[in-house]
């Protein structure tokens, strides 16, 4: 049975949650649509010519594969900047934005769970391999970015980083074999340190970063997770949170 979460206009949760609004925000439609010059600094945000479906990312949170909604949100491109008020969390930042698609876009959206085709990560029969990060270890190196996914032209793959079991099959999920989930029942932070030779392509939002001259392993990201990690990812139907658009105006109302 499908789970149905409905979600009313954003703004009147937000508002009802006593979320932060946005003290001024200024959305433009481009012509032109680019990404990589976006930012989220303390003070601001700003997000320069994404499709308004790469909005909907950042305000949900879910993969660009998993919004349904008009055809014409992978093709309209905006720019928003918005000034974020001084005390606000990082975390409370979807919701505000949630909340100004609901107020320029007039924008109404549900979450639906579906079953789809995809793998379950599981401890391989050898059991984990693991290892629990201690905080004093240098395992990150000059790495500084924790669940760093580089990612090479060169036919190389690699994804270093202290993560969950929950980030690892997020990043997992991007590298072009469908959605992942955990079911190796492993709690806590774990060094994680993947090389493996791609034979698919890494999903429009995965992380890139080039890896130089390194060179390419000879071996599968399958089993690299079970000789590294002792983990092994097991072919399921899982289920998927869909973000499905069910009202939404294609243009927004004026700053």
């Amino acid at each position: 049975m499908k789970t149905f979460l409905l979600f009313l206009i954003a703004a009147d949760i937000a508002n009802a949650q006593g979320q932060p609004k946005f003290e001024v925000a200024s959305v433009k439609r481009t012509e032109r649509c680019f990404t990589g010059n976006s930012s989220i600094d303390p003070g601001s945000v700003t997000l320069k010519g994404l499709p308004l479906k790469g909005v909907l990312m950042e305000a949900f949170k879910v993969k660009m594969d998993q919004i349904e909604g008009p055809s014409w949100m992978d093709t309209d491109c905006f720019e928003i900047s918005a000034k974020i008020p001084q005390g606000v969390a990082a975390d409370q930042l979807p919701a505000m934005l949630q909340a100004l698609l609901a107020e320029r876009f007039k924008l109404v959206a549900h979450k639906e769970d579906r079953p789809r085709s995809g793998y379950a990560l599981v401890v391989d029969k050898g059991g984990p391999k693991v290892k629990e990060n201690d905080p004093k270890s240098n395992f990150m190196g000059k790495d500084a970015k924790p669940g760093l996914t580089l990612y090479g032209a060169a036919g190389y793959g690699r994804l270093k980083g202290v993560m969950t079991m929950a980030k690892l099959v997020s990043n997992l999920s991007r590298q072009g074999y469908g959605p992942v989930e955990d079911a190796t029942g492993l709690i806590g932070n774990y060094e994680v340190d993947l090389t493996w030779t791609p034979d698919k392509p890494a999903a429009p939002d995965a992380a890139t970063t080039p890896v130089g001259d390194m060179p390419a392993p000879e071996t599968s990201l399958f089993t690299a997770l079970r000789e590294s990690l002792g983990l092994k990812l097991e072919r399921r139907s899982v289920q998927v949170q869909y973000l499905v658009v069910d009202r939404i105006e294609r243009t927004p109302t004026e700053n």
